[in-house]
């Protein structure tokens, strides 16, 4: 029998029914009846998707997003430690990865569990794949600050990290807030420097636009990028 496994689960980067798991990944997780979700009603249209064999209403969905205690992820291994296999699902793509389900991979392996992860899309490799830059050396660097000044200043430090130690930067903004960043990015980074900008990966409308800051500001007309998810890869070695 397989001992009591937490499943990592990625989920599809646009909507439920778009396929992203391998037959014999689907075949390990139909079973499951126990899940750590993101969001609940998002995880319900996932698992329908997935094909789940107990109905959608009967399963244990248990929550865990940014607002969760740290003393409360300990409980959510409940049913691994009563034998149960269980699935961890992230809001979209590959969870634990800029995903708060980091926390309870590590209380899996603390409790001596075993912990497997399932391939799937995510976006912050799709970017880097497509971006141009450099993918042996890169780092992840999330959400940048909110407040202009702030986040001209983050920028210019990301640059210079890329150009002193040839590392691609990854980050990303709240979709409202996309132009803005873009805007201060071509304001203030060096002509040179590569900057990608991936959106909406693996939906039809995907637009994944990798140049030199010089050639940007010389684009008659900048994509609109308000309310559309997208990665930012800046590049300056």
């Amino acid at each position: 029998m397989t001992p009591p496994t937490l499943y990592l689960i990625p989920t599809p980067l646009g909507t439920a029914n778009t396929p992203c798991l391998l037959p014999h990944e689907l075949a390990q997780i139909v079973t499951l009846t126990d899940f750590v979700v993101e969001a609940e009603k998002t995880a319900r249209a996932h698992l329908k998707a997935f094909g789940i064999q107990t109905p959608i209403r009967e399963l244990n969905l248990q929550t865990l997003n940014e607002h969760t205690l740290a003393k409360d992820v300990a409980t959510l291994i409940r049913p691994l430690q009563a034998g149960r296999s269980m699935g961890l699902l992230s809001e979209t793509g590959c969870p634990a990865v800029a995903d708060p389900g980091a926390k309870l991979v590590a209380q899996t392996h603390q409790a001596g569990f075993t912990v497997v992860p399932l391939t799937g899309p995510s976006s912050i490799m799709l970017a880097l794949m497509a971006s141009g830059a450099n993918g042996q050396c890169f780092a992840f660097k999330g959400y940048l600050p909110t407040e202009k000044n702030l986040r001209i200043t983050q920028l210019k430090q990301l640059e210079v990290r890329s150009r002193q130690a040839n590392e691609t930067q990854l980050f990303i903004e709240t979709p409202y807030r996309n132009d803005a960043l873009l805007t201060d990015a071509l304001a203030v980074l060096h002509p040179q420097t590569r900057l990608c900008v991936a959106t909406d990966l693996t939906l039809p409308t995907q637009s994944i636009t990798s140049q030199p800051v010089k050639a940007w500001r010389q684009m008659k007309t900048l994509p609109s990028l308000k309310k559309r998810p997208s990665l930012f890869v800046l590049y300056a070695g």
